[in-house]
């Protein structure tokens, strides 16, 4: 009966969203439904993000305020810090951050968190999802016993489900509704109506046979990044010592139409995802027994590769003649990545750490962070003058912002070490230039 009675609702657009956590995940999410005719509401610790949705202002490069600030005023969209809003809604979707704690261990606290808020407000007829990245198992072992603990029935009461995020910040191509979903439910009943709510702002859907396929779905993706991109470090590392380019080597190599995918070496891993979820796999397999080799080998490269930009930037300087303790360093880019504000376990911090321990002293320029706390300390993004580039030993490029001229920047400092190879079509003064 609750079945028929909710997917009815969400198929007339009658039903009210949830989103639980309004970041790079929530926020875009809480958008789609409220552009398809939903009343959506984001729930927000931060009271910060929840007053600017509320005044109609976006504080995500993916979401324009010129998108989020019709939909706030037609009442399509709001932000709340209250969780006792959760009883109102038919569907709720838990977007809460997984990092690792200290001990590379999954920290479950947001989800847990967010889990026992829900059960609080828990009623019959509401469909939860948590797209959160974690370890297969978290569903059934984590949330469920929560909820349950109500009196209310999974595939009965209530429907329990995960549907993995796939956003990428920054991606002006693959948006959340053009990116395909995949969902998964605790009974099925569950993934019924969790295909029905997806299907409403995600054209292709695709269910699979329990949760933790679909948590694992998640963490293979990022995986095969994860590891692709160590073995392209490693090659970097071993082309070091042999004299060759490795840029070279991988746009000859690419150039095959099969059986090769191009993957690039660079200044280290970061972003929410790639460095965390290898780490949660690992942690799941161990518990299990079983020893992922491969995984660690690729977070031990990629987590080496900015005492390797440090080190070669080093030996650089030195052919200059300039020690690096004293030495003016600046640091294009600390973003982790292209084109985006996040600085989520960006390799800039350790590179930033490590020249410090050095004696070097160190600036930064990122037209997208223009503030940085930084062990305590906050830093402020100078500005990119031909002044500031003449006065620094080395300029030294992290994050290749696709808005950052770099032909001023390789004509104007004095020498450029490029861990990203964004200087690839400069081909004046190249003689100031040293690549990864």
């Amino acid at each position: 009966m609750h079945k028929r009675t909710l997917t009815d609702k969400i198929s007339s657009k009658d039903a009210t969203i949830g989103i639980i956590g309004l970041g790079y995940v929530g926020l875009p999410l809480a958008v789609e439904f409220a552009k398809k005719g939903f009343k959506s509401v984001g729930i927000d610790v931060d009271k910060r993000r929840v007053k600017e949705i509320n005044s109609g202002s976006s504080y995500i490069l993916d979401i324009q305020t010129e998108e989020l600030s019709p939909l706030v005023k037609d009442g399509l969209l709001r932000a709340s810090s209250n969780y006792s809003v959760l009883k109102k809604m038919d569907a709720i979707i838990i977007c809460v951050p997984t990092p690792l704690r200290k001990t590379k261990e999954p920290d479950m606290s947001f989800v847990i968190s967010a889990s026992e808020e829900i059960a609080k407000n828990l009623r019959q007829g509401q469909v939860i999802v948590l797209e959160s990245t974690t370890y297969p198992g978290t569903t059934d072992e984590v949330i469920l016993p929560i909820l349950t603990r109500t009196g209310l029935k999974a595939g009965k009461d209530f429907y329990l489900g995960f549907s993995p995020e796939r956003i990428d910040p920054g991606n002006e191509v693959y948006k959340t509704k053009d990116i395909p979903k995949v969902v998964s439910g605790v009974t099925p009943d569950c993934v019924d109506v969790i295909k029905c709510l997806y299907s409403q702002i995600i054209e292709h859907i695709i269910p699979v046979s329990s949760t933790k396929v679909a948590e694992m779905v998640k963490l293979l993706e990022n995986t095969f990044r994860g590891v692709n991109i160590g073995l392209t470090n490693e090659l970097a590392l071993m082309c070091d010592k042999l004299g060759i380019d490795v840029w070279e080597v991988i746009e000859a190599a690419k150039t095959k139409p099969f059986g090769f995918m191009a993957f690039y070496p660079g200044p280290g891993w970061g972003g929410h995802c790639i460095p965390i979820d290898p780490i949660y796999l690992a942690w799941k397999a161990r518990i299990h027994g079983f020893e992922p080799r491969f995984i660690d080998l690729a977070s031990q490269i990629n987590s080496s590769m900015p005492a390797h930009v440090v080190e070669r930037a080093t030996r650089a300087l030195n052919r200059f003649g300039k020690a690096v303790k004293g030495s003016k360093i600046l640091i294009i880019g600390v973003a982790y990545k292209r084109d985006v504000t996040d600085t989520r376990e960006s390799p800039a911090f350790e590179i930033i750490k490590l020249f410090k321990e050095r004696g070097a002293l160190i600036s930064y320029y990122d037209p997208f962070v223009p503030i940085l706390k930084l062990d305590g300390q906050t830093l402020k993004s100078v500005k990119l003058t031909a002044s500031v580039l003449k006065n620094k030993d080395c300029a030294l490029i992290v994050t290749d912002h696709s808005t950052i001229d770099y032909k001023f920047i390789v004509d104007n400092a004095k020498f450029v070490f490029d861990a990203r190879n964004a200087l690839r079509h400069i081909y004046t003064n190249r003689h100031k230039i040293e690549r990864l």
